[in-house]
């Protein structure tokens, strides 16, 4: 029997980030950079103003106050996009536009609502220090400095500012493509009717959710029977729409379930049984067409949904955050206290669907939802947490501290 490190270090050795790609701004949303955005050229190139109101030469304004108001002539109007050329004579203002250059001789922006907004002249009531109220040049970003470091995860303010440095494409690891393929003769699609031995597909859907929740794209083919040939035919199919496959159901040791034959002749797939409760049962490895070429890891998991997706939370969701270029590859974790006691079976590190409260300050404590010993779909779907028990560990004590996965906030 392998155990949990053995396994999740196999997964996470024989993958890798995707290849870099450049893509457009639009598309780069929510990858990893892969390469340094560095500045050309300081952001802004030259000063320019931080508010509505009037650029000036500070000095000219040192006799203004409350006793005495000091008015200048305004000469010109500035706008956004206006070239830097326009040059103030000493003893004048001009109206000028937030994001506007200052002209050459200015060194200030009194505020519009420090003055009496005129248009001909402009009466001040306090004087001006250098500087105030503009923007220098290198403000945003400086010529030859690293703005967007490679293994940033691209959000808003961080396209933001590529596009304010001109960058209209970067190089990112782009998001994996997930493939998602559930099997089995009893699988039926929900909302049509059950029939006779019949059970409702559940695996494709909660994985295709879990998927996307890690950053990845995800394609659910659907049902496939347990038909080796039209298994093969479908996972052929997908070689080349995917960068990881999922299969969920026929791992059972009887011979109608189809996965490991299948899998076998297509490339380096091993079944394992994992010293792990639910989800004893993974297989993993890559497959290739029939040219041999462009080899994609694939999980084979087990069908039940509750193993399904602690397995892809322990194994699956590492490797994706992986092939995205991630850092971060595990869920965040707490040790709790637990509030109540259950057991655990020997020699097997047990998932628990759990209910963790509390905070950093104060602690916080764990109790399991519903029966550990039998979790179900409910109290999966009830959990905001797996409380992780050792494989040596036969029980678990109120008061006893426990490592979880923080599933949600």
């Amino acid at each position: 029997m392998r155990s949990v490190q053995d396994h999740l270090a196999g997964v996470l050795s024989a993958v890798g980030p995707v290849a870099p790609l450049d893509v457009v701004l639009a598309d780069a949303v929510g990858c990893i950079l892969a390469s340094d955005v560095t500045v050309a050229q300081d952001v802004p190139g030259v000063p320019v103003a931080a508010r509505d109101g009037y650029a000036l030469a500070a000095f000219d304004t040192a006799d203004a106050g409350p006793t005495s108001t000091r008015t200048l002539p305004v000469a010109h109007d500035v706008l956004v996009g206006a070239p830097a050329a326009l040059r103030l004579a000493p003893g004048q203002a001009v109206r000028i536009a937030s994001g506007a250059p200052l002209p050459q001789g200015a060194d200030a922006v009194v505020p519009v609502e420090e003055t009496d907004r005129g248009t001909a002249r402009v009466a001040l009531q306090r004087p001006a220090t250098a500087w105030q109220h503009v923007r220098l040049p290198g403000t945003d970003a400086r010529a030859g400095q690293v703005a967007l470091a490679a293994g940033t995860r691209l959000g808003a303010r961080q396209l933001a500012l590529a596009a304010l440095l001109g960058r209209g494409r970067l190089r990112v690891h782009p998001t994996p493509r997930v493939v998602i393929i559930s099997v089995g003769d009893e699988l039926v699609e929900p909302g049509t009717a059950l029939r006779d031995g019949g059970v409702y597909e559940a695996d494709g859907h909660a994985l295709e959710t879990a998927v996307r929740d890690a950053g990845a794209s995800a394609r659910r083919v659907g049902i496939v029977p347990d038909d080796r040939a039209t298994l093969r035919e479908a996972l052929e199919d997908q070689l080349v729409r995917a960068d990881l496959i999922l299969t969920t159901g026929g791992l059972s040791e009887y011979a109608l379930d189809t996965v490991k034959d299948v899998l076998a002749p297509l490339g380096t797939v091993r079944f394992d049984h994992v010293a792990m409760t639910p989800g004893h049962r993974q297989g993993f490895g890559t497959v290739t067409g029939l040219g041999g070429d462009g080899a994609v890891p694939i999980f084979a998991l087990q069908g039940h949904p509750v193993a399904a997706q602690v397995s892809f939370e322990v194994f699956v969701r590492p490797a994706l955050r992986a092939m995205a270029g991630h850092a971060d590859l595990f869920r965040p974790s707490v040790t709790a206290e637990a509030s109540v006691g259950w057991s655990s079976p020997p020699g097997l590190r047990q998932f628990v669907p759990a209910f963790v409260v509390g905070s950093p300050d104060e602690g916080y404590q764990v109790a399991p939802v519903g029966d550990p010993g039998q979790v179900s779909v409910t109290s999966l779907a009830r959990a905001n947490a797996l409380a992780v028990v050792g494989e040596q560990d036969l029980a678990v004590h109120p008061g006893q501290r426990v490592h979880c996965l923080v599933l949600e906030g």
